[in-house]
């Protein structure tokens, strides 16, 4: 596990990604619940600039945050200050979806609240310190007041369901999502905001974002991306330029592969610091519908088979990057990859990489 050969040939993989210019740049993080295993970057965080892109370079992680919102919310509930069960109505009484709706049926993308395409639910950075990311979800919500079925019925995925569970976690808590994850979750694991966190802590080393010129994506830019953050371009990438997600909770966190690998470093030891044993299993554990039918999603990570066995993961991706974590309980391993190119398939990537490291 983790030999020499396996070390280098995931390095070797990795530095082929950037030499053949698949992707500006890359970080591969490997991790067991005692240690890094393995981690390399390779790249660029700016083409056009040359800076290179190393292990400290933060991206934006995207869908990845769901993990993290959805951690935040089972703290609450292990502190006995919420209910899975409970009616969102208790926290949101101006939400439009009903009384039906549950916790747990958000953090299971079971709730029918609607997904119209976020792409645009983004800000610039100058507008970030005065943005108002609740008059920003009225809108949507206002927009989007019906939801796609009944609560319960089947799962289908949502963004708008964990931004609501972001105003959840505030309600009950009374600080600020960013704040809650800090101080409740990131703390306690030694996660320095530079490693993961809610804003960009350097500019100086944090990635550019970047959008392959030839792809559908780009074609139909203009439709789907605001155009202010339509940037020039750098080779055979167009720059996606630097932009904060409306809300934090579906979207928000920036970070490395290698903050994330200690987040997951913890999921994978006996006891978690983050909560209790039982609390942990309900955050693994496979969900169903009203109807009975098991899905492949647990509350907050999609559920895969690798060698027989079931792991967790969770993609995310946007403007400009692409990511994977995936965490496999049998094996004692987690790894993350975390790229600045919109269309990477990362998927691919850890299907390739993962297995010299489960043997």
């Amino acid at each position: 596990m983790g030999d020499g050969t396996a070390v280098q040939a995931a390095r070797s993989r990795l530095d082929e990604l950037v030499e053949r210019d698949r992707v500006p740049g890359i970080q591969y993080v490997v991790v067991s619940p005692e240690q890094i295993l393995f981690q390399h970057a390779a790249g660029r965080a700016d083409i056009a600039g040359e800076r290179e892109l190393g292990a400290t370079t933060t991206m934006m992680a995207y869908s990845m945050s769901k993990v993290i919102t959805a951690a935040a919310v089972l703290k609450l509930v292990d502190d006995r200050k919420m209910g899975l069960d409970d009616s969102i109505s208790a926290y949101l009484e101006w939400q439009p979806y009903g009384p039906r709706v549950t916790v747990a049926q958000l953090l299971s993308h079971t709730s029918g609240v609607p997904n119209p395409i976020p792409l645009r639910w983004v800000h610039p950075p100058a507008r970030h310190e005065t943005f108002d990311e609740q008059a920003a979800l009225a809108a949507v919500l206002a927009a989007h007041p019906n939801p796609s079925f009944p609560p319960g019925s089947m799962c289908r995925y949502s963004n708008l369901g964990y931004w609501l569970l972001g105003s959840i976690v505030e309600r009950v808590s009374g600080e600020p999502l960013p704040a809650f994850v800090r101080e409740h979750l990131f703390r306690p694991l030694g996660i320095a905001p530079h490693e993961l966190g809610y804003v960009v802590q350097d500019w100086r080393d944090h990635a550019k974002g970047y959008l392959e010129t030839y792809s559908w994506l780009n074609l139909v830019k203009r439709v789907v991306i605001a155009k202010e953050l339509i940037g020039g371009y750098e080779r055979r990438w167009l720059h996606v330029k630097d932009h904060y997600v409306n809300g934090p909770a579906f979207g928000g966190v920036i970070g490395t592969a290698g903050g994330f690998g200690t987040f997951l470093r913890d999921q994978l030891r006996p006891h978690s610091a983050l909560f209790s044993d039982e609390t942990r299993r309900l955050f693994y554990a496979t969900q169903r519908t009203s109807g009975g039918a098991e899905i492949p999603m647990t509350l907050g990570w999609n559920v895969g088979i690798a060698g027989g066995a079931p792991f967790f993961y969770k993609e995310g991706g946007g403007g400009g990057f692409h990511s994977l974590m995936r965490a496999y309980p049998s094996f004692a391993i987690a790894t993350v990859v975390m790229t600045n190119a919109t269309r990477f398939d990362v998927f691919n990537a850890l299907n390739g990489l993962d297995p010299a490291f489960l043997a």
